[in-house]
């Protein structure tokens, strides 16, 4: 399995800032749709907040993301934490990641450059970058398991 969605989006580039830029600590929100866990109107659960309206809702919960990512980059073992956020929509996730890096002095077109030479290069196919003014459902059945908005 290849995990969640969210984890499935933060792996490739996590890898791409650790890799070029060395992480020391993040943390991240994922905003992702509802999912079959969620109740669709209010009902017992045994979490109280996923007991709320799935579809009326934004619900706070946690997300094992971030943990996740380190099994298959085991250099970032306790440095990733998170939250998520389940949201009334049909599709797609979104990861806010803000992180502490070793190397000094970076700009926001440094890091853009590192992601579209990962993308063009060693991941092309898995990540993306985008300069359009997206939404979520413009990103339903992409081919790329992450798109960086720059």
């Amino acid at each position: 399995s290849n995990a969640s969605c969210p984890t499935n989006c933060l792996a490739p580039f996590v890898k791409v800032l650790d890799e070029e830029f060395g992480i020391v600590q993040g943390t991240m929100t994922t905003t992702h749709s509802y999912t079959g866990d969620q109740r669709l109107l209010d009902a017992s659960h045994r979490d109280l907040r996923r007991a709320r309206a799935a579809a009326l809702s934004i619900v706070p919960t946690t997300t094992g993301a971030a943990k996740a990512v380190s099994l298959v980059l085991p250099q970032l073992a306790g440095k990733l934490n998170g939250i998520a956020l389940r949201v009334p929509t049909p599709n797609v996730s979104v990861v806010d990641l803000v992180i502490n890096v070793e190397k000094k002095g970076l700009t926001a077109e440094d890091v853009n450059n590192a992601f579209r030479k990962y993308a063009d290069g060693p991941m092309k196919g898995v990540l993306a970058v985008s300069d359009k003014p997206l939404v979520s459902i413009d990103y339903r059945c992409s081919d790329e398991s992450s798109t960086i908005d720059s």
